[in-house]
């Protein structure tokens, strides 16, 4: 079957109409010639003769318009085919390389790939021997170092130790509260639920010590120093003299004649044989020169004593001592000279200091801590060997 769309099918369709149109009807047919005995036939029309080449003409004109338009078409077609050829040759050209690439590419992908998974197949096998050895480091080192609550748990005990000796043996209540004090803010860091009976018994002690009067030793301490240096110059009451006239002391020296002066000496000389003073307080005990050292030696010996009553907070031992000090300084000492005085102002400064005797006891304190450190100690083993047996 031919191609409708092909040039031979457009030409013998023309061929067939320029047949079809030149061939006779039955019904414009010339008659038939008549047979030689018959009568002469008649000749055509004038009018047929006529018309009979322009149909001739018409009907070539319209042949040659069908073929010039089969030639048309039949160009067109196969332009239009070749450039459709081009298109899909160049197409399939495209998908050749693209095909080439992308099977390139894929090799190179897979050759990736497999370089990959073998990566990480080491990098997984290096980290699950990384994950092991650190497992075996944690369980070393959980089983060799103690936690983190044992090591407050023991610096805190320490802490208390201090302050127990702070006022057992020195009596120093600052340092004890701001030993306490320290603990409870370490304890406060951790934040643990177990810690809070320690905590209470912090918190009583502090208040215990925040309500003991505050006594400065080391500025007591200081002052019985100074007293005890000052012991071996005062002026003993055996040593008390009249003090000089002024119209004596400021009479100007004048030139007298030797006899003159002979008389004034004597007359002097006379006047101090006898004294005239109010006996307004009994007379001063007249200590030997002999006895004199030994005199300023007690009294430093008291003074001593009462400075270690004083650091061992013996409110009895410290108050005995200053008084006995006192009357010994105004019995034997010139109690009108200025060094005396300071000295008998500084004891009654002392003898009025309230000596703090009831110190508070940490024992309980101390006895909570080590119970709480006792119970960590106990916790971190059998942790350690629960997670061994879990693994």
């Amino acid at each position: 079957m031919a191609d409708p769309l092909s040039p031979e099918h457009g030409r013998t369709s023309a061929a067939s109409a320029v047949r079809d149109d030149t061939s006779p009807s039955p019904s414009n047919a010339p008659p038939a010639p008549e047979s030689a005995s018959g009568s002469a036939q008649p000749r055509p029309a004038p009018s047929d003769r006529a018309t009979y080449p322009v149909t001739r003409a018409l009907l070539a004109a319209t042949l040659a318009v069908a073929v010039l338009v089969s030639a048309v078409a039949w160009l067109d077609n196969r332009r239009t085919q070749q450039l459709l050829r081009a298109e899909v040759a160049q197409r399939l050209g495209q998908i050749d390389a693209a095909a080439q690439g992308a099977a390139k590419s894929q090799a190179q992908l897979a050759s990736d790939l497999r370089d990959a998974q073998a990566k990480v197949a080491l990098l997984e096998a290096r980290l699950a021997e990384s994950q092991e050895q650190q497992a075996a480091l944690e369980a070393l080192y959980r089983d060799l170092a103690p936690s983190r609550d044992e090591i407050a748990l023991t610096e805190i005990e320490q802490v208390l130790l201090v302050a127990s000796q702070q006022l057992q043996l020195a009596g120093n209540v600052p340092s004890a509260l701001a030993a306490l004090q320290l603990a409870d803010a370490k304890l406060q860091r951790l934040d643990r639920p177990q810690f809070l009976p320690l905590r209470r018994a912090l918190a009583r002690d502090i208040d215990r010590l925040k309500g003991i009067p505050y006594v400065d030793v080391p500025g007591l301490t200081v002052k019985l120093d100074q007293i005890i240096a000052m012991a071996s110059t005062l002026p003993l009451a055996r040593d008390e003299r009249l003090p000089v006239s002024e119209t004596q002391s400021n009479a100007p020296v004048q030139e007298v004649s030797p006899w003159r002066r002979l008389v004034r000496d004597i007359w002097s000389d006379i006047r101090q044989l006898i004294r005239i003073e109010v006996a307004d307080r009994p007379a001063a005990p007249l200590v030997p020169p002999a006895q004199e050292y030994f005199l300023r030696e007690n009294l430093k010996l008291r003074l001593l004593s009462a400075r270690l009553g004083l650091l061992n907070h013996d409110d009895a031992t410290f108050k005995s001592d200053i008084a006995a000090a006192d009357a010994w300084l105004k019995q034997y000492f010139d109690t009108r000279s200025r060094p005396v005085q300071s000295v008998e102002t500084i004891l009654k400064q002392l003898a009025a200091t309230a000596m703090p005797t009831d110190l508070p006891d940490l024992a309980r304190t101390l006895d909570a801590a080590r119970v709480l450190r006792a119970a960590t100690e106990r916790a971190v083993p059998s942790r350690g060997a629960g997670e061994r047996s879990g693994r």
